[in-house]
């Protein structure tokens, strides 16, 4: 995996982010601050998209549609330390008519860090009222689905 693309893993049917932790990523003590891991995981989230085509400055000109997160629950199991090359991974648990949970884990090696699951709505850009997610998002997110079951 190249620092600058993610890529599918057909083995987990998940996709696969790198960050690099960074000095400004840390606390005092070097540790990842608490609120950045939940940035890297909107990161992931938006590369995964658009890994599939999908960017969010497009669903917004040309579709209307805004994404936003309406519940998120995190476990914090370890912590990430400066330089620490990572591994953010996006799989889809959920697709609904108007909203989508992703499941997502911050890993360093083998160690797993974090793990979340956030849902995230589709929204008017024009009255931020909940709208269908567009259809060929959903098939998308329905594909994905099927090859996260497929695989467990």
């Amino acid at each position: 995996m190249s620092a600058a693309d993610g890529l599918m893993d057909p083995g987990r049917a998940q996709f696969i982010w790198p960050v690099r932790v960074y000095y400004e990523d840390t606390d005092a003590g070097g540790v990842v601050y608490h609120a950045n891991y939940i940035a890297f995981m909107e990161r992931a989230r938006t590369e995964f998209l658009r890994h599939h085509g999908i960017t969010l400055s497009c669903m917004e000109r040309d579709h209307r549609v805004l994404f936003a997160v309406t519940s998120l629950s995190v476990h914090f199991r370890h912590p990430a330390r400066l330089d620490d090359a990572l591994e953010v991974s996006v799989a889809i648990q959920e697709a609904r008519a108007a909203s989508m949970v992703f499941g997502q884990t911050i890993r360093c090696g083998e160690r797993l860090l974090v793990e979340a699951e956030v849902r995230v709505a589709a929204l008017s850009a024009d009255s931020f009222t909940p709208i269908a997610v567009p259809s060929f998002m959903k098939a998308m997110l329905n594909d994905h689905l099927a090859r996260m079951l497929a695989s467990d």
